[in-house]
């Protein structure tokens, strides 16, 4: 095990020391104390101060950027949805336990489950066609996955990318109940964020179509985020395209905010609403000749 001392006689570098510092810490097992002589970098106290927020939020941007510049990954499918649905073989094995129990509720959300476990599967075949088209491109031109991380529709997509050969990103978020970036994420593409700010821009950055599954608030918020960049020209117009065609016609009914005159006719252009994974395929492939 390095010591500040040995990584000092062999590097002299600054950097080497502050690294040292903290590791040898965290080797003893001992917290560290608030330090004005510390570098100012290797400083948690300072750097996790309401002050340092600016720092923390350039960090968080330039990150991922770095590694996905590094990577070659300059384009890329984001795929939006919930992370409350579970695979087909999940939802199967919860409705047999569910009808072993006799219990009459477990019955009711298991049979929701198994309906619901049909976008988990369309978002694994989506991304199951993108990667296989993308695999027959030039690395400059490939499209690949990228979703934020999590379970469900989520998993389901970076699973359909790995299950055809190709990697995939995720940018997870920290939440109060910790979660991991799921299992299908190519390991040197998993990221992790504090702020949704950072993660929403991450999103955009590389976007060349979003293509948005059935989900919550998370799944609304990000969404009516993309859709009021392209509608003020603040990011370039992109495919915006929602898989479940009866699911979005039940939830938003946007031609009261028309009749308002809130929107424009056109803003309902912005968006395409499908039933198959092969047609919002298509509808990507169509708006870039591919």
């Amino acid at each position: 095990m390095h010591t500040t001392e040995n990584i000092k006689q062999s590097t002299g570098s600054p950097l080497a020391d502050a690294w040292a510092e903290l590791q040898a810490h965290a080797d003893r097992g001992e917290p560290l104390e608030p330090a004005s002589y510390r570098l100012a970098f290797a400083d948690p106290e300072f750097l996790l101060r309401r002050e340092t927020r600016g720092v923390r939020f350039q960090l968080e941007l330039l990150k991922p950027d770095l590694a996905l510049t590094e990577a070659g990954i300059d384009h890329t499918i984001v795929v939006y949805g919930s992370a409350r649905f579970v695979s087909p073989e999940v939802a199967a094995e919860s409705l047999k336990a569910a009808q072993a129990s006799g219990d009459a509720h477990a019955i009711a959300l298991a049979e929701r489950a198994r309906r619901t476990s049909a976008y988990y599967e369309q978002a694994r075949e989506f991304a199951q066609l993108v990667a296989r088209f993308s695999l027959t491109q030039s690395p400059k031109d490939r499209l690949y996955i990228c979703t934020g991380g999590g379970p469900g529709v989520m998993e389901a997509a970076n699973r359909g990318a790995q299950e055809a050969g190709a990697p995939s990103v995720g940018l997870n978020i920290t939440l109060p109940h910790e979660q991991s970036g799921n299992r299908y994420i190519t390991p040197e593409l998993s990221f992790k964020f504090h702020y949704f700010a950072l993660r929403k821009m991450h999103f955009l950055m590389r976007a060349q179509a979003l293509v948005v599954f059935p989900g919550g608030f998370g799944t609304l918020d990000e969404l009516f985020e993309v859709l009021t960049l392209v509608q003020t020209r603040k990011v370039r117009a992109v495919p915006i395209v929602l898989v479940g065609r009866e699911f979005w016609d039940r939830l938003l009914n946007l031609d009261v905010m028309i009749e308002e005159g809130t929107i424009s006719p056109d803003d309902l252009k912005l968006f395409h609403k499908v039933d198959t994974p092969q047609q919002a395929w298509d509808i990507v492939r169509n708006f870039y000749d591919l």
